[in-house]
């Protein structure tokens, strides 16, 4: 028979909360997060197409599950950029829990790949790559890393950026899904786990050495045995269904309990993040400042420049004697392109 965890003081986080947790005995630890309002005025902000929006959805699961493990006052910018119908895709997560999101495609292919039926995130996503963005705020180094998407989706380019880039073993799960609300509203939802094998002795997280790309033929390719404690963590979190990750009744300690609690599970204090843009006014009216006369000159259109900012649709209007002249408040640019 289960029993219900004991949660303490800090009860059951919600939507749009990741929760941390850590399993002890198999020196594993991740994050688990459900997405409701957060992902839904993200989304709702945009007429993509339900498979863009599907897409966009996951890519912001990922997104706050490796941005909230930022330690500093920050960002991480997931970005991809390839040749499928879904040119770009932008999750830009702010410290401590700000997220914006948008997509580029392609509105002929895309329709034609829903013509065909079921449109499998590959396709969308085609050919091209991955990157993750830590930016540590000003006259700081950024850190960039880069993954090759070659037709697969977004777990596909996860793991094997974290088995490249950072050599962590790693197990991500996503899934997204729409729940009816009153006056048949559809509403978007998504959740995600992602688990890694973090043991204090380094050894035991080893990972096969690369394949180089000019070994002799024949050669054989070096395998390391992967530890027990990981495998059984690895094979837990694959076992978790779509509808787990996204069920409004199934919190995520819940979840991390039903998964391990005969191990012992540990979580610790949740971390919100919500639906907010960086854009403004003053910086909107800061970049068009940066632009020649000639190029404001040809951007009026009715006697007004307009701009719509990609991330949140708001739209800013100003007189053309409204942004003349040099910077007025020494902004960075705009942040509709920051």
């Amino acid at each position: 028979m289960r029993h219900e965890p004991k949660l303490g003081e800090f009860g059951f986080a919600g939507d749009d909360h990741v929760v941390p947790f850590e399993v002890g005995p198999l020196d594993v630890r991740g994050r688990t997060v459900q997405l409701g309002p957060m992902l839904d005025a993200i989304l709702s902000r945009h007429d993509y197409p339900e498979p863009v929006a599907r897409l966009l959805a996951e890519a912001c699961v990922l997104t706050v599950l490796l941005g909230t493990s930022l330690k500093f006052e920050g960002r991480f910018i997931l970005q991809t950029k390839t040749d499928g119908p879904v040119r770009m895709l932008v999750v830009d997560y702010r410290s401590p829990g700000a997220v914006r999101a948008c997509a580029r495609f392609d509105a002929k292919q895309v329709a034609e790949a829903m013509a065909k039926g079921n449109v499998p995130a590959g396709s969308l996503l085609g050919r091209g790559h991955l990157a993750m963005t830590i930016d540590q705020g000003a006259d700081k180094s950024r850190y960039q890393g880069l993954v090759a998407l070659e037709g697969g989706d977004l777990e596909d380019a996860a793991h094997e950026y974290f088995k490249r880039s950072e050599q962590i073993p790693t197990q991500v799960r996503l899934a997204v899904g729409e729940e009816l609300s009153s006056g048949d509203r559809r509403q978007w939802r998504a959740g995600g786990m992602l688990l890694q094998f973090l043991p204090k002795d380094p050894e035991r997280a080893r990972v096969a050495d690369l394949d180089p790309g000019d070994a002799p033929e024949g050669a054989e390719p070096h395998v390391v045995p992967e530890d027990d404690a990981w495998t059984e963590g690895r094979l837990m979190v694959s076992t978790v269904e779509d509808v787990e990750l996204i069920d409004p009744t199934l919190s995520s300690e819940k979840l991390v309990y039903r998964l391990f609690h005969e191990r012992g599970v540990r979580v610790f204090r949740s971390v919100d993040v919500a639906a907010k843009c960086s854009c403004s006014r003053d910086g909107v009216e800061a970049m068009l400042r940066n632009f020649s006369q000639d190029d404001r000159d040809h951007m009026v259109e009715n006697g007004v420049i307009s701009v719509t900012c990609e991330f949140c649709s708001a739209h800013y209007k100003f007189a053309p004697e409204e942004v003349r002249g040099e910077p007025a408040h020494g902004g960075r640019g705009a942040s509709t392109s920051s």
